[in-house]
């Protein structure tokens, strides 16, 4: 009877590290559809530092495959949309509801023709407002995401 009982919590056992190894790999594979935002106090590679200026922060460009480019703002430009635009890192155009942006670090994306947007970040958040719109924080990670829409 006790060798039965064994084979019972042993057979119990595996199902249940079978069940949570395919609730890991099922989040895994879903997770994969949403942008990598790792939070700004983790280490990152900077692969540039642009400007001078007393105010300074992070910028991080998310491209269509999901590779991350971090760089170092210095402005003394007042909101990120006017320092990113004076640096030459995005371009867009002005719409109903501010700047468009539809380049960033030389990456063009356009909704109307390939379905993809920029989309802003603060830190791992989705900004409530635009690039152009936003007070620049020192200290702040400040992202542009290639967003399939």
């Amino acid at each position: 009877m006790q060798k039965k009982f064994n084979f019972k919590k042993l057979c119990s056992l595996c199902l249940c590290i079978l069940l949570v190894a395919a609730i890991a790999m099922f989040t895994t594979a879903c997770t994969k559809e949403t942008p990598n935002l790792t939070d700004g106090n983790t280490s990152t590679e900077i692969v540039a530092t642009f400007g001078q200026g007393e105010k300074t922060f992070t910028f991080c460009v998310s491209d269509k495959e999901g590779a991350e480019s971090y760089y170092t703002i210095n402005t003394d430009k007042k909101i990120v949309g006017e320092a990113l635009q004076e640096l030459e890192l995005i371009d867009g155009e002005e719409g109903p509801y501010g700047l468009y942006v539809k380049a960033v670090n030389g990456i063009t994306l356009d909704y109307d023709t390939d379905g993809m947007y920029w989309a802003f970040y603060i830190g791992t958040e989705m900004a409530p407002t635009g690039v152009d719109m936003t007070d620049i924080v020192s200290g702040e990670t400040y992202r542009l995401v290639a967003t399939k829409g």
